[in-house]
């Protein structure tokens, strides 16, 4: 059944597009905060395995809500690691970084998911799309603040 919502497939489709690399870089940035959760050591261990833990539990619940607005708009939501892998910006994290790197690439990960956020909103805006907008809004908000709070951790 066609989609009637009030903005064009071609607009949904480039929106829907944005919100695939959306996705990707959030479900990246998820997997790359739960490995530092489970691998993180140091003398920060017990306040970073908590925060990484927030932070990727708040990242599951963001990636399902990016994929339901892609399928609203009448899109399939991309699902495997190959397609994520092709889609985000945000590099796979394959070694076991010291608590300071592991600061400083999620810094690096929760900027660049709001940069990817940022990109789309041309968009959304010219088609009037403002659940996405809302959305859009919602994750850069968390993002920011992730990013102020990871970077307030580590030294000047």
């Amino acid at each position: 059944m066609n989609v009637n919502i009030g903005i064009s497939e071609d607009k949904r489709a480039a929106i829907s597009d944005g919100l695939s690399k959306l996705l990707a870089d959030s479900y990246t940035l998820y997997l790359k905060t739960h490995n530092y959760h489970w691998n993180v050591t140091g003398p920060q261990f017990n306040t970073l395995h908590t925060m990484f833990e927030d932070q990727y539990t708040e990242l599951a619940q963001a990636v399902d809500e990016i994929a339901e607005r892609i399928r609203a708009l009448g899109f399939p939501a991309p699902g495997s690691y190959k397609a994520f892998s092709e889609l985000s910006s945000i590099e796979e994290e394959t070694g076991t970084p010291d608590a300071d790197d592991m600061i400083r690439e999620l810094v690096t990960g929760q900027e660049t998911v709001v940069r990817t956020a940022r990109e789309i909103f041309p968009t959304v805006e010219t088609a009037n799309d403002e659940p996405t907008a809302d959305l859009l809004t919602q994750r850069m908000q968390v993002h920011e603040k992730n990013a102020w709070m990871l970077r307030s951790m580590l030294p000047n």
